[in-house]
C-alpha cells in the first residue's frame, strides 16, 4: 500500500498546542483513498525538523510528504506552492536558535516547487466547503525551513517522492484567547487534510 507520510510541528511561540500536530496525530493509520497515512511529530527548530523528516523518509519509505504548519492569523487553508532557500527570523525557534539571511542549503537551488498538486487541491478543499488558497510563499520560518530542506533532501537523493506543505488557521481554542484572531475547527481543519491527501492518492494512480 502506498503511504503519506504527514508531519506536523509541536506547539511554539508560547502556544500549548499546535494544529499541525493535533491533526497529523489525529490522521495517523487512517487509509484515506487507498493510501495509509503514517504521520510524526517534527520540532519547531532549524536543521534538526529537516533531519526528523529525512529520517522518517527512510524509515516509513512514502510515496508523497505533506508537512503541515501554523499559520496564525490565516482565517483558510494554506497550500504553498513555493519553499524558498533561505532562512530568515529574528524571533527563536524552540531552543532559541535565530536565522539571519542565511541559505538553507549552499549547494541549493533558489527555491523549488510543490510537487503535490496544489492547483487540485485547493478546489477539492472549496468542493468540501472549506476555504483555501494558494500560497506562494511559506514565509522565512521554520515552516519554510522544512519545506525546502525535504524538498532538497528528495531532490538530492533522486527519490521518486511528491513534496507539499499546508499552513493550517489557529483551532478556536487558540482564536479565542487573541483578540481578533481567526481559527478553525480541529474536525474542519482535518477534513481539509483528508482532501488533501485524497487528491494526491489520485495522483499516486
Amino acid at each position: 500500500m502506498a503511504k503519506v507520510l504527514l508531519t506536523g510541528f509541536d506547539p511554539f511561540g508560547g502556544e500549548s498546542v499546535n494544529p499541525a500536530y493535533q491533526v497529523a496525530m489525529r490522521l495517523h493509520g487512517r487509509v484515506i483513498n487507498g493510501v495509509e497515512v503514517v504521520s510524526r511529530e517534527v520540532p519547531t527548530v532549524f536543521g534538526k525538523s529537516g533531519q526528523v523528516v529525512s529520517e522518517a523518509i527512510r524509515e516509513v519509505r512514502p510515496q508523497a510528504v505533506l508537512c503541515l504548519g501554523q499559520a496564525g492569523g490565516t482565517a483558510v487553508i494554506r497550500v504553498e506552492r513555493l519553499a524558498a532557500n533561505i532562512d530568515d527570523s529574528s524571533g527563536g525557534d524552540n531552543e532559541g536558535n535565530t536565522a539571519g539571511d542565511r541559505p538553507i542549503a549552499d549547494d541549493g537551488p533558489a527555491a523549488y516547487w510543490a510537487t503535490i498538486p496544489t492547483r487540485k487541491m485547493v478546489q477539492a478543499i472549496r468542493e468540501a466547503g472549506i476555504p483555501a488558497v494558494l500560497s506562494y510563499s511559506a514565509g522565512t520560518y521554520v515552516c519554510n525551513h522544512l519545506f525546502y530542506a525535504t524538498s532538497h533532501f528528495v531532490a538530492a537523493n533522486n527519490l521518486p517522492i511528491k513534496v507539499g506543505f499546508i499552513h493550517v488557521p489557529y483551532l478556536l481554542e487558540q482564536a479565542a484567547r487573541k483578540r481578533g484572531a481567526a481559527g478553525m475547527p480541529e474536525e474542519v481543519i482535518a477534513r481539509a487534510i483528508e482532501v488533501a491527501i485524497s487528491v494526491i492518492a489520485d495522483e499516486l494512480g
